[in-house]
């Protein structure tokens, strides 16, 4: 009952959950005012899936674990970190750990190597992965290709080896566990390469200009007392409460070292 009352104004009333013990607040209004990158306004259908996915995916957007990005001519996407793939896999009790590299070749055939170095005198043409669960008898294995998910980016040209074995382990994760990261996609997704810049950096800045002069939180109480500076000698002192609907500033949104696989 109580879940039906919360979803009743998602865009003004601020939505409890909890992320790693750790409780977040969020309302449609200020995932639209700060959490929102590219050039395209997005619908309130489309905040309310994105509130929907941090609620039910547990994923924090102000930690970057999620990203809301709309380009003109394209639908809202929602985008979730590779750091937040790698959390949920962990949590899983079935989770039994996993092995990646890249997929070069040489002397005319495709060989799997582990890792990301790329020997002398080959060439890398994809990645790899496998991922363990404890209830199956095979691991779940991928073998995805560079020429389809490198879209020519900085970073795909300056370390592609690196970025296609991290791929291979999202798409060999999501693979794995459908029911908690089906729904989950990644910045390397080809349908997400509408940007020269990747997709997942540019809503790091967006987001970081956008947050960089502000503190927020949410509550539902309203703000203290505070009287007004006037001259005691033309009128006495008046008090003024200022309550903000939805949104009290209070401390700094915490930052967190980005890393990858």
């Amino acid at each position: 009952m109580s879940n039906e009352v919360e979803m009743k104004d998602p865009m003004s009333k601020a939505i409890s959950f909890e992320v790693n013990g750790e409780e977040v607040k969020l309302s449609g209004n200020i995932i639209r005012e700060y959490l929102v990158s590219g050039n395209d306004d997005v619908t309130d259908q489309e905040v309310v899936n994105f509130l929907n996915l941090c609620r039910y995916q547990k994923l924090n957007p102000f930690l970057k674990e999620a990203y809301l990005i709309k380009f003109k001519g394209t639908p809202a996407q929602l985008i979730t970190s590779k750091e937040a793939f790698m959390k949920r896999a962990d949590a899983h009790p079935k989770y039994e750990g996993f092995e990646a590299g890249i997929v070069i070749e040489r002397d005319g055939e495709l060989v799997d190597i582990p890792g990301a170095l790329l020997p002398s005198g080959a060439a890398v043409k994809g990645g790899w992965a496998q991922v363990y669960r404890n209830d199956r008898k095979n691991p779940i294995y991928v073998r995805i290709s560079l020429a389809e998910f490198s879209k020519g980016q900085a970073t795909w040209k300056q370390m592609p080896q690196n970025m296609i074995r991290k791929t291979a382990i999202v798409n060999a994760l999501r693979e794995a566990f459908p029911e908690s990261l089906g729904a989950m996609y990644t910045e390397d997704d080809p349908v997400l390469h509408t940007q020269e810049v990747p997709v997942e950096e540019q809503v790091r800045r967006d987001v970081s200009e956008k947050s960089a002069s502000q503190n927020y939180d949410f509550t539902d109480e309203p703000q203290p007392e505070t009287k007004k500076e006037v001259n005691p000698a033309n009128e006495p002192k008046q008090e003024s409460q200022k309550t903000i609907q939805g949104t009290l500033i209070d401390e700094p949104t915490p930052s967190r070292k980005e890393y990858g696989f």
